[in-house]
């Protein structure tokens, strides 16, 4: 599928349409640029985990939800959340209300805060998968895009590995899409090339 020519008259990858202005913003200003700072790293990752077997604009809508939810994505706050805040939870309008990924965040925070110990930052353990720089791909179409990567499988095994869940490889892809790790938009977006 070529690029959606937008209301504003941009083409994208995807959203622009009437009714998606919050999935072109993120197209726009978020995903395929390199993303440093490990607050919003962390944000991502349970993001992406929350997305899993859901659309990615569903989680979007409810963003500000889960950073009431989550402690505004502070990892050392989410670590130490507490059985009976977590399944508080469970009866939040504003998240998805899966008990598995709520509990998910917290581990994966408990893990998290230790990838920074041992590598000063989650940024630096992350982009250690693709040697510090983005992978950038060339795709006509967004349907030649693959869901996984030797780089992704490398990073959900590790994390795994580690005590992750919510991180399979299709998982990571995306978060790796995401955060800028490797950038996919189409030859035909206006963003291609920036």
């Amino acid at each position: 599928m070529p690029a959606i020519v937008g209301i504003d008259g941009k083409k994208r990858c995807f959203g622009g349409q009437t009714g998606k202005e919050l999935y072109a913003s993120y197209h726009d200003k978020e995903w395929g640029i390199p993303l440093h700072d490990d607050q919003r790293l962390f944000e991502m990752l349970i993001l992406e985990g929350a997305q899993a077997g859901l659309s990615w604009e569903t989680i979007l809508k409810r963003r500000e939800g889960y950073r009431l939810a989550f402690q505004r994505f502070d990892p050392k706050k989410v670590a130490s959340m507490s059985d009976l805040e977590l399944e508080s939870l469970m009866h939040d309008t504003g998240i998805i209300r899966n008990r598995l990924k709520i509990f998910a965040a917290r581990t994966n925070a408990q893990v998290f805060i230790k990838i920074q110990r041992e590598f000063g930052s989650f940024d630096s353990y992350l982009w250690g998968f693709v040697k510090g720089k983005q992978i950038v791909n060339h795709p006509a179409h967004l349907k030649e895009l693959p869901t996984t990567t030797p780089e992704s499988d490398a990073l959900s095994k590790d994390l795994k590995k580690r005590g992750m869940t919510f991180v399979g490889s299709t998982i990571m892809y995306a978060f790796m899409q995401a955060v800028g790790m490797v950038n996919d938009h189409t030859t035909d977006c206006w963003r291609y090339g920036l």
